[in-house]
């Protein structure tokens, strides 16, 4: 009765509008059937009525008031583990496309903000410092290419990037006697302990882009710093009025957005990320509890 009911009644009687009384009225079927069986059988050797009757009982009961609700709720908890788990794939193949959508919109944005520094450089002159910075992206790139598709990398890695970027960008300031610029970025941190690629850059790029004047006081300060496997992450910047003229005026980017969609996807209810902006600063911090 067990497999009658599991591999053909109850998927049956789901396509009814009344799976219950379909079931029920196919295993009070399946009990007369079994009855008469028995009775045919037994009565070669048995011709006790009341043995027939009270051994009828016994079958109907127990197959019908037992068996069959047992059978009922193990076939609805089946089927329902097997929605959940349904459901966990389709959540989880949405959650890595999604991931994979954000990490790979980040790669246009600063390859253009990358290249425009590089073009500003090669204006004020022709050859050394240009090298160098063509150096340091050569090697982001090669991050970019090699470990950024992967869903987690060392944060040793990844602070050798951070450290990449910000040293092309010193570059290019020092140029400019009006910017301050102060990095505490811890070094010598972990090996074990592993972050989600290109989840930090976003806000170091955004404060070089929007923290920086060649004409006005500038800061950006950054420090970073890891106890145990949380990691403690500030970014500070002054903020300047653009020219009308600029094309990216009323622009904040994409680099932001993403980064907060990734958060919530890689690090749900592992993350504190708290944005403060006034009229003339931007402060980010954010702390995540990091696997090793």
């Amino acid at each position: 009765m067990y497999h009658v009911s599991f591999r053909w009644l109850l998927p049956k009687a789901f396509t009814f509008r009344f799976p219950y009384l379909f079931y029920a009225l196919c295993i009070l079927f399946y009990c007369i059937v079994v009855f008469f069986a028995q009775a045919i059988f037994f009565s070669m050797y048995i011709e006790d009525e009341d043995f027939f009757m009270g051994l009828g009982g016994i079958t109907i009961f127990t197959l019908f008031f037992i068996l069959a609700p047992v059978v009922w709720f193990i076939f609805k908890r089946f089927a329902r583990n097997k929605e959940e788990l349904f459901v966990l794939k389709k959540e989880l193949g949405q959650t890595e496309a999604n991931v994979d959508l954000l990490r790979s919109q980040i790669n246009p944005h600063f390859l253009f903000n990358a290249l425009n520094t590089l073009y500003g450089m090669a204006i004020q002159e022709k050859a050394e410092r240009t090298s160098e910075a063509i150096e340091k992206l050569g090697s982001m790139m090669r991050f970019m290419l090699q470990e950024n598709m992967q869903e987690k990398i060392s944060l040793v890695r990844d602070l050798e990037y951070l450290n990449n970027y910000i040293a092309l960008q010193r570059l290019r300031m020092d140029m400019n006697p009006n910017s301050k610029i102060k990095i505490s970025i811890q070094q010598e941190v972990n090996p074990s302990v592993q972050i989600a690629p290109m989840l930090l850059i976003p806000f170091i790029e955004n404060a070089f882009k929007h923290g920086i004047s060649m004409r006005e006081e500038s800061q950006v300060r950054i420090s970073l710093e890891l106890q145990q496997n949380t990691l403690y992450f500030d970014v500070f910047n002054t903020k300047h009025v653009r020219s009308e003229n600029d094309p990216e005026k009323n622009s904040n980017g994409i680099g932001l957005m993403n980064v907060k969609q990734r958060l919530q996807l890689v690090y749900p209810n592992k993350h504190e990320l708290v944005i403060r902006e006034t009229a003339h600063d931007y402060f980010v911090h954010l702390v995540i509890t990091l696997a090793s």
